[in-house]
């Protein structure tokens, strides 16, 4: 069959994406059928479906074929139709008992979760640590003011520690997103043969233990009909979230450089920049540009599950391919970790941040704030006030901490003239001043989750209490599966080495 367009723009790029954890490992479709092979010997052995003086020489056979694949260069088929045949050279024909009440449709789903549940953790713990980088960041900046952006425009003051925080916590709902996924794909789908279970009494719970999985998945025709294809759509949605917010924070900051005197800027220097070929004072912010890309590339794959998943019908192969599903989760990893050298990578001057606060009128609307909450005026006669003193200042080139307290006076008596308000503007030139001071509107600010000092190390401590958890869950799902592993190749041993069938589980 030929791949389809997707699948074969899903390959093409695949070799732009960092491999997944599964594929370091050498946790791929050999292993996991490796591994089936072994579980399913221990466990019909068990139960009585396979003769147990016929275990050992299968025990044997099943890891001659894995050592030979684990070799330089050894065969590592991917499908049961291409293991099978070194099984049989390895113990005879006789070893295709171990094929009872199974079938490719079951186990190549079995071995696609577990595949894809090892991405899910690779990609989970680049995540915790961009997130760690992003926090930490956000505590060295917490009392850092800089001007942020609306529509592209100069909009309020904040501190840069609370902009990035606001970013950790997209990054954040990433992460219960995987926790979410991870525990769909958790399932085996061993035993369900093709779509409606088999005559054979498998044990469909322990092999789920054996194989690290939480449970089964519970309806014979979801196992591979259903859930094997939502597993990688589902997955491809969260590397499309992670791609979304990476780019958000990559295009953010890219558009500083457009500017003669850029508050914040890459480390120059490395693989961070480089001189522009034809123009000597240019800097050019490749690391940005690479991550950038790295975004659009997640992007592109993450997007293909779904495309291929839709208008066929239940069961079809089209968006099952493991190779083009990792390309998708390692393409999610390389553009977090592109994020994290962006963010290690920062060079911030409040100075220059501040210079630019004081240079245009984001405090403006504290203006109209402050007239409201202090002087009882209705929000809209203060914002129209403060919109005429900034039209006022920009026609003739005044800053804020420049401008008249005699001009803001006789505007704001222009603005409420003939209304039932205070005809004389009732803040004296002090509080005026002190009302367009970005700093202290920072400190002014009251909103619980607002850059406030207060706010900022309630958040900081409940972004790092949140990563440690986090950190905890990646550690134990890593542990069942090792555990789970571990147990079975010690019960697999002891089978290889006796003439018994083995103890009931």
């Amino acid at each position: 069959m030929k791949p389809t367009l997707i699948a074969a723009l899903c390959l093409t790029l695949a070799a732009h994406a960092s491999p997944g954890a599964a594929q370091e490992t050498k946790r791929d479709e050999f292993y996991w059928l490796g591994e089936i092979n072994k579980a399913t010997l221990v466990i019909n052995t068990a139960q009585g479906l396979i003769d147990g003086s016929l275990a050992p020489a299968f025990a044997d056979g099943i890891s001659q074929v894995l050592a030979d694949g684990n070799k330089a260069g050894g065969k590592r088929p991917s499908t049961v139709i291409t293991f099978e045949p070194l099984m049989i050279k390895a113990a005879g024909p006789e070893i295709t008992l171990l094929h009872a009440g199974r079938s490719s449709q079951d186990m190549h789903a079995t071995y696609r979760a577990a595949i894809l549940r090892d991405e899910l953790l690779a990609l989970a713990q680049q995540l915790q640590q961009t997130s760690t980088t992003l926090v930490g960041l956000a505590q060295k900046h917490a009392g850092t003011i800089v001007p942020n952006y609306t529509n592209g425009v100069a909009a309020q003051p904040n501190s840069y520690g609370h902009y990035l925080l606001g970013h950790a916590a997209g990054l954040q709902r990433d992460a219960q997103r995987i926790r979410e996924a991870y525990a769909r794909v958790d399932r085996s789908a061993m035993g369900t043969t093709v779509l409606n279970g088999t005559s054979w009494p498998l044990d469909r719970e322990r092999m789920a233990r054996y194989l690290g999985f939480a449970g089964i998945v519970a309806n014979a025709y979801d196992a591979s009909q259903i859930s094997s294809m939502e597993h990688p759509v589902e997955a491809g949605a969260i590397v499309m979230s992670i791609a979304l917010h990476t780019g958000h924070f990559i295009e953010d900051l890219l558009t500083q450089y457009a500017q003669p005197r850029p508050w914040i800027l890459l480390q120059e220097g490395g693989d961070n920049t480089y001189v522009s070929s034809a123009m000597p004072q240019k800097r050019n912010p490749g690391l940005l540009n690479r991550t950038r890309s790295s975004a659009s590339t997640a992007m592109t794959l993450a997007l293909g599950p779904a495309i291929q998943a839709h208008n066929i019908t239940p069961g079809m192969s089209d968006p099952k391919s493991v190779k083009a599903n990792s390309a998708v989760m390692g393409s999610g990893v390389t553009a977090l970790k592109n994020w994290d050298r962006v963010l290690k990578a920062l060079v911030v001057s409040p100075e220059r941040a501040l210079e630019e606060l004081n240079s245009d009128w984001t405090a403006s609307q504290e203006l109209a704030d402050v007239l409201m909450r202090k002087h009882g005026l209705p929000f809209r006669v203060g914002h129209h006030f403060a919109s005429e003193v900034v039209g006022y200042a920009k026609q003739n080139d005044i800053k804020p901490l420049d401008f008249p307290y005699a001009e803001a006076q006789r505007i704001y008596g222009e603005a409420v003239h003939g209304a039932d308000y205070p005809q004389a503007l009732p803040m004296d030139e002090a509080e005026f001043r002190a009302t367009l001071d970005p700093v202290a509107i920072i400190g002014h600010r009251a909103t619980a989750g607002g850059p406030q000092a207060a706010e900022m190390s309630r958040m900081i401590d409940a972004a790092n209490e949140d990563l440690v958890a986090q950190q905890a869950w990646i550690d134990e799902k890593r542990a069942a599966i090792a555990n789970a592993l571990a147990q079975l190749d010690k019960d697999f041993d002891v089978l290889r080495s006796s003439q018994g069938a083995g103890e009931k589980k």
